[in-house]
């Protein structure tokens, strides 16, 4: 039997990025062994939950709230912080570290000045090289500046998030170079076709930039891209159509031995998104998006759930897709763009990639998109001592 007698105290951040939030720690802070500090974050967490809720514990129950992060001093040519993100299952013993965040990706650097690791100008923009490394990317943070500390508040609006913040713009190199997860493009075709049991065969663009990811048209399973979460998340058939796709090309890019392992045991990536042609939807606030004031619509699946906007990785790699030829995103779109505005339930966003054809195929070595961040929250998270 676990006696749970007293409590240690760990610092941490609990910090909002983009529209997602979670708990930010200091390496040297957390246990070093792997398996105990796993376990030791689940509990500041609240995870496993049986009741799906994470009432005890820091987490808020959806894809978006239920994250840590792990920062230290790098050691790395060019780079200042190395970052490490965990997706935190809700009614799982697991963390997921297969991927990033590109999110909570916009909260690294403003936490690295705010714990000392970075060193800010008196006034103007700090520049935060960020080592990703779940993926093996560089990330460049630009946070701005105020009076020698970060500057939270501003008037730059994020659809998701309620309330207007200070802008952080973010550059993801080579998100598409060669990595332990594979190329870009990893069975070298702009769409493949899955054989999906159940569902048929499905156009699929594999994509692996900002986070391992397959890009499916809306059409192709009945959808039309305008759906919100309040419809779809409370239709299983649905949702259990899309991670059958999403496990079986998850063994086809090659991040999974088998069906089974994709839907236990990697559950954060690869992410599947659907589009749609642009047009005339309400957002969950009840806004009215114009299709003539965006491209395309796009909506991303997290954790089995219908994200409320759109991951950061999920903006990367649509912007990726954008770029290259014959892409479900692009086949969409009629053509190619370095830039685009797509449409998510929350609203609209902008990103820009910079794309060329090389001999080994199409690579793009730059996305860039803005985020916003501030802290919640500055302590310690209090975590029961287990005596067994």
């Amino acid at each position: 039997m676990i006696r749970w007698e007293k409590q240690m105290k760990i610092p941490a951040v609990y910090m909002r990025g983009g529209t997602s939030k979670g708990v930010f720690f200091l390496q040297e802070d957390l246990p070093s062994e792997p398996s105990v500090r796993d376990k030791t974050l689940l509990r500041v967490i609240g995870s496993p939950d049986p009741y799906g809720q994470q009432i005890d514990g820091m987490g808020g129950a959806t894809s978006s709230t239920s994250k840590v992060v792990i920062v230290k001093k790098s050691e790395r040519v060019g780079c200042d912080v190395d970052y490490l993100f965990g997706q935190v299952a809700i009614e799982q013993p697991l963390i997921d570290w297969s991927g990033n965040c590109g999110n909570l990706t916009s909260a690294v650097g403003p936490f690295a000045i705010h714990r000392g690791l970075v060193k800010a100008p008196r006034d103007g923009v700090a520049k935060v090289n960020i080592w990703q490394q779940n993926i093996g990317k560089k990330i460049i943070a630009h946070v701005p500046i105020k009076d020698g500390e970060v500057k939270e508040m501003g008037d730059f609006v994020l659809d998701g998030v309620t309330f207007p913040a200070a802008e952080i713009k973010l550059e993801f190199l080579d998100p598409g170079a060669d990595t332990d997860e594979g190329a870009m493009l990893p069975t070298g075709n702009p769409i493949d076709v899955l054989n999906v049991p159940g569902v048929g065969e499905i156009e699929a663009t594999l994509i692996n930039a900002g986070n391992p990811a397959i890009f499916i048209s809306a059409d192709s399973i009945g959808l039309t891209g305008k759906e919100l979460r309040s419809e779809l998340n409370g239709n299983p058939d649905v949702l259990n159509c899309l991670e059958s796709i999403r496990a079986y090309g998850a063994v086809a890019m090659g991040l999974a031995d088998s069906i089974e392992y994709a839907s236990t045991k990697r559950l954060h990536t690869p992410k599947i998104a659907f589009f749609g042609k642009a047009a005339y939807y309400n957002t969950s606030d009840g806004r009215e998006i114009r299709g003539e004031d965006i491209d395309i619509l796009a909506r991303i699946i997290s954790m089995g759930k219908l994200h409320h906007a759109m991951t950061g990785t999920g903006a990367v790699g649509i912007a990726a897709a954008a770029a290259i030829p014959g892409t479900v995103v692009s086949t969409i779109l009629g053509e190619t763009k370095s830039e685009l505005c797509f449409g998510h339930p929350s609203g609209t966003l902008k990103v820009g990639a910079e794309a060329a054809l090389e001999k080994s195929g199409w690579n793009v070595k730059k996305v860039v998109m803005s985020r916003s961040a501030r802290r919640l929250m500055e302590g310690c998270v209090l975590v029961p001592i287990d005596y067994t």
